[in-house]
């Protein structure tokens, strides 16, 4: 009798899913749209991959280029730009990551601290107005104002230090910082709306409890908004460290000069030039560069979740 139950259970449970499928089709459909996008656009070119393992050639096409194994791969990492493109790339990954990923939260943080909601509203329009410029114009603004004989810091550094400035923009050493505070600047702003969404579900008992107990607003912001974040803020870290490898083609390039190319050649211009950029391109071995920085995004990220829920039950699966 009970395996009789079982049988028929199951086919009921199923039809009770079909049917909450049709009450409101309209919504799956929505959902359908996105998933062919993702399928075209994500998952289907992925069969592309295999020419990294091929010595492509367009007469032949994918499937007819031969066979070369990891030859693509043991040819990157045997050429001297593997040690310069990935140093570049792990220095400016986490110098952004350690920069960028602490002051939305600690914006989030102020703007919630404020008793004003009209400088609260002004101050959040002022922060998040940085994020649609483009990057075009952005690396324009930069270029502009370092620029070494009219930019404004040069007429300012002319003013106080009585003398040229240096061309800060083909400096290699000046490159990683330019990057990386440039995007902070832009990006702050709009990355703290998550940490404020999730700083107005703190239950206001809590703070009251807390100001009756003769908490600080810094304690309280210590004690009672900055845990309420801590959840959000661990799956928002480990999405950023299943990036860290994919530092921002256009910016970087745009920014790239002559002088500046020991500290500014990533990984993501380097399969650009490698790729389309020369005059002889060379496909295989600008997909087996991708196909290899995307390995590392993998790893990167099953690591940092994985450590991510043993300390803290967070995670992304």
């Amino acid at each position: 009798m009970k395996h009789n139950t079982a049988n028929v259970a199951v086919p009921r449970k199923k039809g009770r899913v079909l049917k909450r499928i049709f009450s409101c089709w309209q919504l799956y459909l929505f959902l359908l749209i996105p998933l062919v996008y993702l399928f075209i656009f994500c998952y289907g070119p992925m069969t592309g991959l295999q020419i990294a393992f091929k010595k492509f050639r367009a007469a032949d096409g994918i499937w007819g280029s031969p066979w070369v194994g990891f030859d693509q791969f043991t040819k990157f990492f045997q050429s001297y730009m593997f040690a310069r493109v990935l140093r570049n790339t792990i220095i400016v990954s986490l110098y952004s990551l350690i920069a960028g990923f602490p002051m939305p939260i600690i914006l989030a943080l102020i703007l919630n601290s404020l008793r004003s909601d009209r400088y609260r509203k002004v101050a959040q329009t002022i922060t998040y107005l940085p994020y649609f410029i483009s990057t075009v114009v952005l690396v324009g603004i930069l270029t502009q104002m370092l620029n070494p004989r009219v930019g404004l810091v040069a007429n300012l550094y002319r003013i106080f230090a009585d003398s040229e400035m240096p061309n800060v923009m083909a400096s290699p050493g000046a490159f990683p910082h330019l990057y990386v505070w440039s995007g902070v600047w832009q990006s702050m702003g709009y990355n703290s709306i998550i940490y404020i969404a999730a700083l107005a579900n703190t239950d206001p008992e809590l703070h009251e409890a807390a100001e009756v107990d003769g908490a600080s607003r810094f304690q309280r912001v210590i004690h009672i908004d900055l845990p309420t974040i801590l959840p959000t803020a661990s799956i928002l870290l480990i999405m950023n460290c299943g990036n860290i490898m994919n530092v921002g083609f256009e910016k970087a390039f745009l920014m790239q000069n002559n002088v500046n190319m020991e500290t500014s050649e990533v990984i993501s211009t380097y399969v650009y030039k490698v790729g389309l950029g020369n005059t002889v391109t060379d496909f295989s071995y600008a997909t087996a560069i991708g196909l290899f920085n995307s390995i590392i995004n993998l790893i990167m990220i099953i690591v940092v979740n994985t450590i991510t829920k043993r300390l803290n039950g967070n995670s992304l699966f």
